[in-house]
């Protein structure tokens, strides 16, 4: 490590921390100001917020990984989270939750079921999803960023007392950092988390150009095509995944056919099937849905979260794509020479380009780029989880009455508890790893069915909310256990031919159950009152099964209208899926130098937004809240 790039690393966290201290004063003037910025941040300040705190180091490095290996198809992969949810959000999900007026997602659950005892279960499990996983997040953290720091500073931080080490050099580091982060976190709230959100995207948008413009100075037009196959840059594909490198190279086609994704055209099915149900169900209880009920109207809810899209995927693929370019010259060509190939060597692909390819001041910031990456999303945790415990569980069910000098003192201390526990259980990181995943797919699994049907069917209730939820995170944790034991199955069993289906293959299982249990859910118990349901749907207005409610409203002689925008909602949603998709493959083939490609998705990009200003922007125009 170069004295300029250590400066670098200590000037940013230095300039990170004198941001968010300096703002966070605007804090404390209540449980509105600390956990939503009082309202008041202005739409584009939270987009490129939102988008930074996607912007994680981890998956950045899957990212480079799958990229690598599979070339631009690699970027369907992503709609296994699903990646396109952003756009749902951006075309009518953000106006409908922004309408709450809320501070919560769980709070949120509320104004759609009521408060009685079946909209406080509903209300209740939510808030508890989102305290555990927020807590699970912060120790997937400790146990990333300890690592990745290690892997590129050369300083021994370990511990010994008395002979033993106590602490682990990795473990020292990920304690700076978090303490670090968590300073500025727990004293400024949503300020200081937007504040130093914005500095810290800037960074890396900074860090990823520099990257790309050293490939076009370094690397050679015919470097890079004498090491990229032709169908590396297709993105079209059949039903099976086709194997396509050849020489030296041509080890890398087992990872291809061993790593799951061999059946494309059913997997890519299977991602759409999900990827609508999981984008209507709308963003889970954390730092996304955190950003929307922040924003000032209604209409800056839309502005922002359509923001997000726009800053988010250019910049970070350009800087993946500069990445994995540099990866694919100098280190694939060591790969294939080696002995066997297997996952754990694509993602260590990122921090070996740093090490040995990246020149001094690039690589500084580079490394203060990819610690602004952990720190932004590590910041977005902290304060997305103690607003759960502060406003859904403690002034709810304990101290209603309070002052909001209490409930910030509250704040602090949850925000304090939620680190040290995140910490704690990041010191057993070899286990955390597997339950956080439980705690986000199982609980997603048994999420998306309930919260599809929240929004579209009026006899939906609490209890059925309640058991839909609990009955799809069952069949997903009986999933998760198959999966943990598989290689305690005897081959050719039934529990071993469901063990070894890859978990994506399961999610109809999963929605089915889930379904089951919401529809039982519901009959077997009363409807949510008619109060709570006029309200509900006289402020959001959501498309779908609603006459019985739009009857009683207009029996009270007030006028109301059928939302008649489904049809538009979806059309500008595919729109938005291949303008999302422009922009991600746009970087790729610029930076592989396959030009024509990227002027065709550039084009694709400028008609794909010249459609939605017309279909989207100027609807959002019209909004008068």
């Amino acid at each position: 490590m170069a004295t300029l790039d250590v400066i670098i690393i200590l000037l940013y966290i230095a300039v990170t921390l004198g941001v968010g201290i300096y703002v966070s004063k605007k804090a404390s003037k209540g449980l509105d100001s600390y956990f939503l910025g009082g309202k008041s941040i202005k739409w584009y300040y939270l987009g490129l917020s939102n988008g930074s705190g996607m912007f994680d180091v981890s998956g950045t490095a899957w990212m480079v990984g799958i990229l690598f290996l599979y070339g631009v198809k690699s970027f369907m992969f992503m709609w296994m989270w699903p990646v396109w949810n952003q756009v749902f959000i951006m075309m009518f999900l953000a106006v409908w939750i922004r309408r709450s007026k809320v501070m919560t997602g769980s709070e949120w659950i509320l104004t759609r079921f009521g408060d009685d005892k079946a909209g406080r279960a509903s209300h209740f499990i939510v808030a508890v999803f989102a305290v555990v996983a927020a807590i699970g997040f912060i120790a997937y953290f400790f146990e990333g960023v300890g690592k990745f720091m290690t892997v590129i500073l050369p300083w021994d931080m370990s511990v010994n007392l008395i002979g033993y080490e106590v602490l682990a050099s990795e473990q020292c580091y990920a304690l700076i950092i978090i303490f670090l982060t968590t300073i500025y976190t727990i004293k400024g709230g949503m300020f200081s988390v937007v504040a130093t959100e914005v500095l810290q995207y800037l960074i890396m948008v900074v860090a990823g150009l520099l990257v790309t413009a050293y490939t076009f100075i370094y690397l050679t037009d015919a470097q890079i095509s004498a090491i990229i196959p032709g169908e590396w840059k297709n993105i079209f594909f059949g039903w099976e995944l086709e194997t396509f490198w050849n020489g030296k190279e041509e080890k890398f086609n087992h990872l291809i056919d061993t790593q799951g994704y061999k059946m494309f055209g059913a997997f890519i099915g299977m991602t759409l099937f999900k990827g609508f149900f999981a984008s209507v169900a709308g963003p889970t209880p954390s730092y996304d849905m955190q950003r929307i009920l922040s924003t000032r109207t209604v209409k800056d809810a839309a502005y922002m979260s359509g923001f997000t899209n726009l800053v988010l995927f250019i910049p970070r693929y350009l800087l993946i794509s500069g990445i994995v370019v540099l990866a694919l010259v100098f280190i694939a060509p060591q790969l294939a020479g080696s002995g066997s190939i297997n996952g754990n060597d694509l993602e260590i692909l990122l921090p070996q380009v740093i090490n040995n390819h990246i020149p001094v001041g690039i690589k500084g910031l580079l490394l203060a780029g990819l610690l602004a990456a952990f720190m932004s999303t590590f910041s977005a945790f902290v304060n997305a989880g103690p607003a759960y415990i502060v406003n859904d569980i403690y002034k709810k069910y304990f101290k209603p009455n309070a002052t909001d000098k209490h409930y910030i003192k509250v704040s602090h201390l949850s925000s304090f508890l939620v680190v040290v526990l995140g910490v704690v259980m990041g010191f057993f990181a070899e286990s955390i790893n597997s339950i956080t995943l439980w705690i986000t797919s199982a609980l997603y699994g048994g999420y998306v069915t309930a919260n599809f049907l929240k929004w579209i069917w009026w006899r939906f209730n609490g209890w059925g909310y309640f058991w839909g939820m609990l009955s799809g995170l069952i069949i997903a944790t009986l999933q998760f256990l198959l999966d943990f034991n598989k290689d305690n199955f005897t081959p050719g069993s039934v529990l071993f031919e469901l063990a070894h289906i890859p978990a994506i293959y399961l999610f109809p299982i999963i929605f089915l159950v889930s379904l089951a249990g919401c529809i039982f859910g519901t009959f077997l118990s009363r409807p949510t009152n008619s109060a709570t349901l006029k309200e509900f749907y006289t402020n959001v207005r959501p498309w779908g099964w609603w006459k019985p409610v739009r009857t009683m409203i207009r029996e009270e002689g007030i006028s109301i209208e059928k939302n008649k925008d489904f049809n538009l909602d979806m059309f500008n949603c595919i729109v938005g899926i291949i303008w999302q998709s422009s922009m991600i493959l746009m970087p790729i083939y610029f930076v592989v130098r396959d030009y024509p490609k990227a002027l065709i998705a550039l084009s694709i990009f400028i008609v794909t937004t010249i459609i939605l200003k017309f279909t989207w922007l100027d609807k959002i125009k019209k909004y008068k809240e």
